[in-house]
């Protein structure tokens, strides 16, 4: 395998011992051995996603034969991918900061201040008739507010050493329920730019609604980033060791720093995607958005202790979580059973995280003695 030219500034991950072979030396495979493809499927079929992935495919089957005709049809699941892209684009961010070990609940009210802020630069610039020009700085207005807010949330986390827990919890009373309602007064703004609703919200390319293609176009993008690019490997390397991640000359602070920034910039373009779908700044309808997009994350096998997770286990995460809910709405379950199922879904992800971590760790230490106690036998 070819080495990346990058390899050398990222730690590398310790690999468990090799199982000792009969005659007391590891085994080796040979490239190419019958046993590589078997090895391969077994990773596949051991992998959350897999197995999420199966559990959504059964859900939907249920759901389709509790409710026929209403669904497992195109018009439900284009609502519900509607409904869902600002959950996507945050959840894109979410992925990053959980991979780094951390946690950022302020997710939905920067939403909110994002799409307050976008939307109060649209009033004073035309209002209802406010031209793109106007409509575009209102946006990054929106944006640049909820990335600052982010950075200096990473901020507190890399140089204050703050638990994330605890400054996100704070960034989502002081920005959603803070500056917020200071800035509309308690009132949602309901004068939005004609052009912004009528083209995100409502308009669609080639039969697609724009509010999917936005979301998507955003969570292959920073499935790439995560997958390919120096920072995503620095992003799975401070989550498996922060202290080794800087001994490798990686800025860990620093990239904290930006880390938290992305995700704030990702939750101000989901408020644009929600002021833009709702034609209103909806400052109440956002409370447990931070909980499903956590939720969809952990459920994608992300590692509330960072160091794993992927782009495409969070969008299978989000899925289940979706599906979910609509089911049960189109089934007749009560909405207050809702909260309950997202609930227990995070609980039961984060326990079945903790049994991987149990595993694996076991595993390792009971292949590092049977591999010591056979060079010392040797």
């Amino acid at each position: 395998m070819t080495e990346s030219p990058h390899a050398a500034e990222v730690p590398a991950v310790p690999e468990d011992p090799p199982r000792p072979a009969s005659g007391g030396q590891p085994s080796r495979p040979a490239a190419g051995a019958p046993g590589a493809g078997r090895r391969l499927g077994g990773r596949i079929a051991a992998a959350s996603e897999t197995w999420l992935l199966l559990a959504l495919v059964i859900m939907i089957v249920v759901f389709t034969v509790q409710a026929p005709g209403k669904f497992l049809t195109l018009t439900d699941f284009s609502l519900m991918g509607q409904d869902a892209a600002w959950l996507l684009v945050m959840a894109v961010g979410e992925t990053f900061v959980i991979i780094t070990g951390g946690i950022d609940l302020s997710v939905g009210s920067l939403l909110v201040l994002a799409g307050v802020m976008t939307d109060l630069y649209c009033i004073h610039h035309g209002g209802a008739n406010a031209s793109w020009a106007a409509i575009v700085v209102g946006c990054l207005v929106g944006m640049a507010t909820s990335c600052a807010w982010g950075a200096v949330q990473g901020f507190l986390v890399a140089k204050g050493k703050v638990p994330p827990l605890i400054v996100t919890l704070a960034g989502f009373i002081a920005a959603g329920e803070g500056v917020a309602y200071l800035i509309t007064g308690g009132a949602d703004f309901r004068t939005v730019p004609n052009r912004l609703v009528n083209t995100i919200g409502l308009g669609s390319v080639l039969g697609v609604p724009w509010l999917i293609v936005i979301s998507f176009v955003v969570a292959i993008v920073g499935g790439l980033v995560l997958a390919v690019t120096r920072f995503g490997r620095y992003t799975y390397a401070i989550g498996s060791n922060p202290e080794a991640a800087r001994r490798a000359g990686i800025a860990v602070d620093r990239h904290l720093i930006k880390v938290y920034a992305l995700s704030g910039v990702l939750a101000g373009v989901g408020g644009i995607l929600s002021l833009a779908s709702f034609d209103s700044t909806t400052i109440a309808g956002h409370a447990f958005d931070n909980l499903e997009v956590i939720t969809a994350v952990a459920l994608g096998g992300a590692s509330l202790f960072g160091g794993r997770g992927s782009m495409i286990g969070s969008f299978i995460g989000l899925a289940f979580s979706t599906v979910l809910l609509e089911g049960l709405v189109i089934i007749g379950v009560n909405q207050y059973w809702q909260e309950v199922a997202i609930g227990a879904a995070l609980v039961a992800a984060v326990y079945l995280d903790q049994f991987r971590r149990q595993r694996r760790g076991s595993g390792q230490m009971r292949w590092a003695a049977l591999w010591q106690l056979r060079r010392q036998r040797g």
